[in-house]
């Protein structure tokens, strides 16, 4: 037998092997057979490198040392999920997707893995990339070490798409984080605090030999590809144990298909009190739309899908003292009361401080300095006090008085009717807003400044080479050089992030400003309506509100930041420096407005993509709606409508038109 064909059959025979062992839970040949024949491989493919694959089992065993992870951009982003504790919340849940769509609803329940989740593409059967969540935009790319996971294969088998994402948790086993725990507390080093923390590290680790040494494991449960190839999403995450994934065990109740909230939460029931005998740890049940065309109709929110929940199931709960009250100042004014705690071991990590909200929740609690408080992670993520233990209070006790002044700047703090915080009103003059605006002027999903960080913006700062936003686009070279930990390099590649900044487009740059209540979604919004910051800067409230989905706080916030003389002049400085304030008419460009004010819902299946009809809708002017109301103009009715809407569109006399017609509108 040809060398090649020894080392393609023996890549066949241990990948077999693998998926037999870490899928199937099943061993058909010893530890020391398996060995000897991966050592026959490795060593064949050292002599004869040009047969190896990039994918061999050999790889599993790590030895890719990286100096860096490179960012990534998702194919198809990965957005978080909306929380909910209650049967109540689930219910609500379950009325928004019935008005929404039509027809029976059946649910999948799954469980909530506690680990770090992973985007994996395969082209062609084979693993090609692995990227962190990172922001749900990008993330890092660490296929090296995830390919040193023994559950997730290298190779697909089976009719498996030619190109394809799957998503999944990557979690640390119980058992091989105690055993890692043992073997650090046997070599004198400090224990790790909890699996998932530890997962995160160790797949972020610069040594993937280190990476496969630890026994990672990966629970795969989403499949993505440009069209779907199965009805729902039970039947998908069936279908793809048959390319070589393992899968949530159906037969032990990891997941499941439902047609009720009764039966969701008896799902849900279950787990909360069998979680302690998993393997590894979850932290709640994820509820999704089980059809893929439903999830398709239902459609996302800018942060979620309103096809999916999740239930977190109630944190750990410890007690502790409160030994000093501060205060917080963000970016936007808001004033956060913070209990600095005796530090207490919760969810497996070492909790000193959490958050007061606001001088509501401290007077509702009655909340004082000294206090033995009850303190769990809300969501068992942010640290939050839930109570006070009277019977341990001190008899010198006295009652929290709320600051009146900001603890920065010593401005009077007011506070707006129908608000729950105190805010400073020096916005231009308080340094942690200057910091924080400016922190958040450069981030990410804003200005995406590159060679800027949190750190050398307060290093700015604190030199007094920065004082607002605009004052960023005026940095020479020779100002920034003298300061420490700057090099030649580092200072040309800020200048440069700075300069490229000048061509992020205008609903970013809007976004980047830091309007109170202008998230990136109305941003863009008002970016599409307004055209240009002239426009809206003259905007009134009316004319504000008339936009959509643009409500009465939304629009003060935007009167009352263009009616402060500070930020018109901020904005002047930025326009003089270069960057974009109106919106590029060749990206925004229509092909007519034969559906000007025109609301349309799309209902159905149609021959071209319902996302391509709805941005032909928008590219002719007319406005894409989710529902049948009073206000909808036409109704594109394809195949396999529901009922219910039908039946409203014709009560309220809305016109219909078919794909075909549609199109020869347009076309006239």
């Amino acid at each position: 037998m040809s060398v090649e064909k020894r080392i393609n059959e023996l890549t066949e025979i241990l990948n077999t092997h693998n998926h037999n062992y870490y899928v199937l839970n099943k061993s058909e040949i010893s530890d020391y057979e398996f060995d000897q024949l991966l050592k026959e491989l490795q060593k064949l493919e050292e002599e004869n490198p040009l047969f190896a694959f990039t994918n061999s089992p050999t790889k599993r065993v790590g030895g890719d040392i990286t100096k860096k992870f490179k960012t990534v951009k998702h194919r198809f982003p990965m957005l978080s999920l909306s929380n909910s504790y209650s049967k109540e919340e689930i219910e609500e849940f379950d009325t928004r997707v019935r008005k929404l769509v039509d027809g029976d609803i059946e649910y999948v329940c799954e469980l909530k893995y506690d680990g770090v989740a992973i985007s994996i593409t395969y082209e062609n059967g084979q693993l090609v990339k692995a990227i962190t969540r990172g922001d749900g935009v990008q993330g890092e790319d660490v296929t090296a070490n995830v390919k040193t996971i023994r559950s997730i294969p290298l190779s697909l088998k089976g009719n498996y798409p030619q190109d394809f994402d799957i998503r999944g948790e990557i979690v640390f086993p119980l058992a091989a984080f105690e055993q890692l725990n043992k073997e650090r507390a046997e070599a004198g080093e400090a224990l790790f605090a909890n699996p998932r923390n530890t997962a995160s590290g160790t797949i972020k680790m610069q040594d993937s030999t280190i990476v496969a040494s630890r026994g990672l494991d990966c629970q795969l449960y989403q499949l993505y590809t440009e069209e779907p190839m199965f009805k729902g999403h039970f039947e998908a995450v069936k279908g793809i144990a048959e390319f070589g994934f393992k899968i949530p065990s159906i037969n032990d109740n990891f997941i499941k298909k439902v047609n009720s909230v009764d039966k969701v939460m008896e799902f849900i029931n279950y787990w909360n009190e069998n979680r302690i005998d998993l393997p590894f740890e979850i932290d709640g049940i994820v509820i999704k739309v089980n059809s893929y065309y439903k999830q398709e109709e239902l459609g996302f929110t800018a942060k979620s899908p309103r096809w999916a929940i999740a239930y977190k199931f109630k944190a750990e709960r410890v007690s502790t003292v409160l030994e000093k009250i501060t205060y917080q100042v963000g970016r936007t004014g808001a004033v956060t009361p913070v209990a600095n705690l005796k530090p207490v071991q919760l969810a497996g990590t070492t909790v000193k401080r959490a958050s007061l909200h606001n001088a509501d929740q401290i007077e509702k609690l009655d909340i004082r300095e000294n206090d033995t408080v009850f303190v769990e992670k809300g969501g068992e993520i942010i640290p939050k006090i839930i109570g006070v233990d009277f019977n341990a209070r001190l008899e010198n006790s006295l009652t929290t008085k709320y600051i009146e002044n900001c603890p920065e700047c010593n401005t009077e703090l007011i506070r707006v009717e129908g608000e729950a915080q105190h805010y400073c009103p020096n916005s231009l003059g308080c340094k942690p807003q200057i910091i924080g605006r400016m922190e958040h002027f450069i981030g990410r999903k804003m200005m995406d400044v590159d060679g800027l960080g949190v750190e050398t913006v307060t290093q700015l700062f604190e030199a007094q080479l920065v004082e607002n936003i605009a004052d960023l686009y005026d940095l020479t070279f020779d100002q920034v050089i003298p300061l420490e930990r700057m090099a030649e390099k580092s200072v040309n590649n800020l200048l440069a992030g700075l300069e490229k900044s000048k061509k992020v487009p205008f609903e970013k740059v809007l976004f980047a400003l830091g309007i109170r209540y202008v998230g990136e979604t109305v941003a863009k919004k008002l970016a599409k309506h307004y055209k240009n910051i002239e426009a809206l800067e003259r905007a009134d409230l009316d004319s504000l509100v008339a936009v959509d989905e643009i409500g009465e706080r939304i629009a003060e916030s935007v009167v009352d930041y263009f009616s402060n003389e500070g930020n018109r002049i901020i904005i002047n400085r930025l326009k003089e420096a270069g960057l974009q304030f109106q919106i590029d008419e060749s990206q925004d460009k229509q092909e007519s407005s034969k559906l000007a004010g025109k609301s349309i819902v799309v209902s159905g299946v149609f021959e071209m993509s319902r996302n391509d009809l709805k941005k032909l809708i928008e590219s002719h002017g007319g406005k894409n709606g989710s529902s049948i109301s009073s206000k909808t103009d036409y109704l594109v009715r394809g195949e396999n409508m529901g009922p219910s809407k039908l039946a409203k569109a014709e009560k309220l006399g809305v016109e219909m038109l078919s794909e075909k017609e549609l199109l020869e509108m347009l076309r006239d």
